[in-house]
């Protein structure tokens, strides 16, 4: 059966959503359409103006309506240590840990040559000029524990070393193959304790 266009341009939307199929996306606008139209109109506009506003901090990269986010204008935060992360949602399961008051860089993924994905797509670039501007004594690298990850990690502490700074990995008391935003406050605390340098 063929829904009206706008019906099925609603649907092929939410599809872009990760793990949302054809049916998954057909019950959400069915939802929004019969049950929470206010809702959905609120949903639209909050997306509308996260896509219009939301950026990335010149800093750190992470996501930010301004050009230096929260956590780098914070001047209470410990400056020689910076901690590089994947993906923003890691900034935010390493501030829910409550152990680390350090800086952060966000690469936005992580090294992957079969998807194409170098060096310059991850912001090595940023992070090198980022360390030889300022007063960063270590670097934590707590990038996941995959394959990808870990070959990630191996780069970034190569391509640190001539730099002086002291590079350590956070221990593995994240499971491997795990990702950062699904692991809970206390095996990341435990982590960022046991971290090692590379």
């Amino acid at each position: 059966m063929a829904f009206s266009p706008l019906i099925d341009e609603l649907i092929s939307a939410l599809r872009c959503l990760p793990g949302v199929g054809a049916k998954s996306a057909q019950r959400m606008a069915f939802q929004l359409l019969e049950r929470d139209r206010k809702g959905a109109l609120v949903l639209a506009a909050a997306l509308g103006d996260a896509m219009q506003q939301v950026g990335h901090c010149q800093t750190c990269r992470t996501y930010t309506e301004e050009k230096t986010c929260l956590l780098c204008s914070n001047q209470r935060r410990d400056g020689s240590i910076l901690c590089v992360v994947e993906t923003p949602a890691d900034v935010l399961a390493v501030e829910q840990s409550g152990t680390y008051s350090g800086r952060y860089f966000v690469l936005h993924g992580h090294l992957s040559p079969i998807d194409g994905l170098g060096p310059e797509d991850i912001g090595m670039p940023q992070l090198l000029e980022h360390i030889t501007q300022s007063e960063i004594v270590e670097v934590v690298v707590a990038t996941n524990p995959t394959v990808e990850g870990e070959a990630t990690a191996h780069y970034i502490s190569e391509q640190l070393k001539p730099l002086g700074v002291k590079v350590s990995r956070i221990a593995h008391g994240v499971p491997l193959g795990g990702e950062l935003e699904y692991v809970d406050g206390g095996t990341l605390a435990h982590a960022f304790a046991g971290r090692k340098q590379l």
